[in-house]
């Protein structure tokens, strides 16, 4: 027998539950394919945040858009979604004239970002770090989940809600439009979304290997709860995040903070560790990260770049408990110069791969905007 559904989706992380989302509330019916008894890659392994701050001015829309949505469906799905907004901060001159500048721009203007003296970061985020503090960029905009729960509660949501068809544990064996096959089904589709990320490889060899995608290495820590019910309150993070998000890029005075960090810190950009922190409703605080590219990655974890990065988050804040629960990597794949990759490789089929680590916050407009061609 041959099963019948409007549109597929193949991969159930951040960027296929988007796609999902979009397609059954336009009223098709939708069928999600996992190869896994559930989604365990990048879209689970990351700090939880919807991150407007980090995106470029060109996609600021479609992460204000997923933010909407993320707020929109968090109770509906039933999980946590904490609009906690961040703080970025400054120790260093070079630092503080970033953010500074950046304050100035119609960005910041338009998303509520706001230049904070010392004693305003500190009355904001009580976690900072006072000694040496120049000031601080909060910006309202972000929010914190934790992505292993929205992960697995969204698409009994999303069952539940539209009638998506769920089939987890299931390969795709073949794509030959109209029709998907699997091991034990097969499906007569119109439409077909491949958001698997690099395992679309797997499918189309060819447009992977001409795609010029890469694949980047992060490496994470998770503390368990913390004690005595301590709140972080705001994501924070300092002058390493300043040089690695392109948020910045327009800045002239980012120049001057390159070439400290390039003196200073030689080894935190050879691994390209930024850092940030995270705390989730149940008090757990996530910390990283690193960035390691390669076409194959490393199975082995670097305890020095564990190192590096609590080093310097001992630079700008203050956690009562830093004994670890978890530490883990994550892979997503990458694409220089592009936020995400999107190929038609036969009639009706669309391959979406988030290519910037970025999925949390984009996925959700990428998918609108997808869905509207």
């Amino acid at each position: 027998m041959i099963l019948r559904a409007d549109i597929a989706i193949i991969g159930a992380g951040i960027a296929g539950l988007a796609h999902a989302y979009a397609a059954a509330k336009r009223g098709n019916r939708v069928v999600l394919f996992e190869r896994n008894l559930r989604a365990v890659g990048a879209s689970i392994r990351n700090f939880g945040l919807v991150w407007p701050i980090g995106v470029p001015e060109t996609l600021v829309d479609r992460a204000l858009y997923g933010r909407n949505v993320w707020l929109d469906i968090a109770s509906k799905a039933g999980f946590g979604c904490n609009p906690n907004g961040s703080l970025l901060l400054a120790y260093h001159a070079d630092e503080r004239d970033v953010l500074s500048e950046f304050s100035t721009t119609e960005r910041a203007g338009r998303t509520g970002c706001k230049l904070l003296t010392p004693a305003e970061v500190i009355e904001k985020g009580p976690a900072v770090r006072s000694v040496g503090l120049l000031g601080g960029l909060w910006s309202p905009a972000e929010l914190t989940i934790d992505p292993r729960e929205a992960i697995e509660n969204i698409p009994r949501w999303l069952a539940r809600e539209y009638d998506v068809q769920l089939r987890y544990s299931t390969t795709i064996t073949g794509i030959t439009m109209p029709l998907i096959e699997t091991l034990a089904e097969t499906w007569r589709i119109d439409r077909v979304y491949v958001c698997s990320g690099a395992d679309f490889e797997m499918l189309y060899p060819a447009v992977f290997a001409a795609s010029g995608i890469t694949k980047c290495k992060l490496q994470m820590m998770r503390t368990g709860p913390q004690p005595n019910a301590w709140r972080l309150g705001l994501t924070l993070g300092a002058g390493l995040s300043l040089a690695r998000y392109e948020t910045f890029a327009a800045c002239a005075s980012l120049a001057e903070l390159k070439n400290r960090l390039e003196r200073e810190l030689p080894v935190y950009l050879q691994y390209g560790v930024h850092v940030l922190l995270s705390q989730n409703d149940a008090g757990e605080v996530s910390i990283g990260d690193s960035h390691e590219d390669g076409a194959t990655i490393d199975p082995f974890d670097k305890e020095t770049i564990n190192q590096l990065i609590l080093r310097y988050l001992a630079t700008f804040a203050h956690v009562p408990s830093l004994e670890m629960a978890e530490r883990w990597q994550g892979v997503y794949p990458k694409l220089a110069s592009h936020t995400e990759f999107i190929a038609r490789p036969e009639s009706n089929v669309t391959i979406v791969c988030d290519t910037a680590g970025l999925g949390m916050t984009l996925s959700f407009g990428l998918a609108e905007e997808n869905l509207q061609h």
